[in-house]
């Protein structure tokens, strides 16, 4: 289990970088405009962030 929690944490490592790496403008962009929203707009996205993953974990196990 724990190797493969560190498999998963890595990995979102290398997808949470690749925009930053290929467009560093637009990942700029994006932050100014995150910024701008309200503390509920956040956590409404990080809520459907969380429950699209969970809902992706139970389709491919």
């Amino acid at each position: 289990m724990s190797t493969g929690l560190l498999i998963a944490f890595a990995l979102m490592l290398v997808l949470e970088g690749l925009v930053p790496f290929l467009a560093p403008a637009v990942w700029r962009e994006t932050f100014r405009r995150l910024i701008q929203l309200s503390d509920g707009q956040i956590r409404f996205i990080g809520l459907t962030s969380m429950l699209v993953g969970l809902f992706l974990l139970m389709v491919f196990r």
